[in-house]
């Protein structure tokens, strides 16, 4: 048997495969309740060995994007107790992204009453769409007080605890892409002056609070994290010292010992590449899991497996439109190809109506 479809043991769950389906946004999620559409999609795609959820937002100020899902409200576990029932009743195993959106979003896609937050008052460039009026500038944040930093920490391990509830085997922290963790260990969106910015210790302590707090929440063999070094999305542009402060950070979260670390490299899509350095510093300053993810097919999977470059393999786009992806891959059979137009629709058209091989 090939390493890709072996089984592997991940914090404290066993695995059937090493592929895992990358979180991805598909904004399906009604009024941010996890509903019946979403469960059919992610138990069709039960066969990976992880599936990791969509980014989930533990507050409603997190709530950046339409139509995405939260884990703070009762509604919100129920509906995803409703879709780990349906995972884990045909052997499948499930964890949830924590996303918390921070300063990408806007005022419309957000709840009465909610608050667009960032470290410090920096508005991203581009734009944001919203369903009530299409697409609008990035607003400004409001720079988070000190009291809201405690208690944006506080909803995390909430929400890690909801994730419990609802039946998930574990939380993957949401650190890359420009999210609220990347925004305040980043320096062109953190410019505070307080413990929380300046030096890059300062600028890594709110990952660290939080991956702290969710560790103490539910256990840190059932903690991942999310990183995007060399990543340009939503207004994070690249700066010389990069690398460097990345290796500190994978030496600092080997102490914290997280279940594992899930790097992101875009540049399939065309952002910049991630130098094999940085992957290969991850690869030996991380003494947990490594995840590596972006532009994978079975070949290159399987050789980077072999070479030990890392214990997963995530996939997206593909399980976009193959639920069926690891026999697709062990059989040999062609690819659907994902309909780019329906990525962020609601409803089940390119969503849960792809062909399967055996339908």
């Amino acid at each position: 048997m090939s390493i890709l479809f072996s089984p592997t043991i991940l914090g404290s769950i066993v695995l059937e495969n090493r592929i895992v389906m990358a979180p991805m946004t598909r904004s399906r999620a009604n009024g941010n309740i996890p509903n019946a559409l979403m469960a059919e999609y992610y138990l069709q795609r039960r066969t990976a060995g992880l599936i990791i959820t969509e980014g989930t937002s533990s507050s409603p100020n997190g709530l950046g994007y339409p139509r995405i899902p939260g884990i703070f409200s009762v509604e919100q576990v129920e509906g995803w107790k409703a879709i780990t029932e349906a995972v884990h009743n045909e052997g499948g195993k499930i964890f949830l992204q924590i996303m918390h959106c921070g300063r990408i979003a806007h005022p419309l896609n957000m709840p009465a009453g909610a608050r667009l937050i960032a470290p410090s008052a920096v508005a991203a460039a581009g734009e944001m769409y919203t369903d009530a009026e299409g697409l609008k500038p990035f607003p400004l944040p409001h720079a988070m007080s000190g009291e809201e930093i405690r208690s944006t920490v506080a909803e995390y391990a909430e929400a890690a605890r909801h994730a419990v509830a609802a039946g998930f085997d574990g939380v993957e922290l949401h650190g890359a892409n420009g999210y609220l963790l990347e925004q305040f260990f980043r320096p062109n969106t953190n410019l505070r002056t307080d413990s929380y910015g300046g030096s890059l210790e300062n600028r890594a302590r709110f990952v660290f609070d939080v991956v702290d707090a969710v560790d103490r929440a539910i256990g840190r063999d059932r903690v991942g994290i999310r990183l995007s070094p060399f990543g340009v999305f939503n207004d994070m542009p690249l700066y010389d010292e990069m690398e460097e402060e990345y290796t500190w950070l994978a030496k600092q979260l080997n102490q914290l010992s997280p279940a594992y670390i899930h790097l992101v490299d875009h540049s399939t899509m065309g952002a910049p590449v991630v130098p094999e350095s940085m992957k290969a510093t991850f690869r030996r300053e991380f003494k947990g899991a490594l995840i590596l993810s972006g532009g994978y097919d079975r070949e290159r999977a399987e050789r980077d497996l072999a070479g030990g470059k890392c214990d997963l393999i995530a996939v997206g786009r593909p399980y976009i439109a193959n639920s069926d992806l690891v026999e697709r891959w062990k059989t040999g059979a062609p690819l659907n190809a994902p309909d780019t137009d329906t990525f962020y629709s609601p409803g089940s058209k390119g969503y849960t109506d792809y062909p399967a091989l055996h339908a």
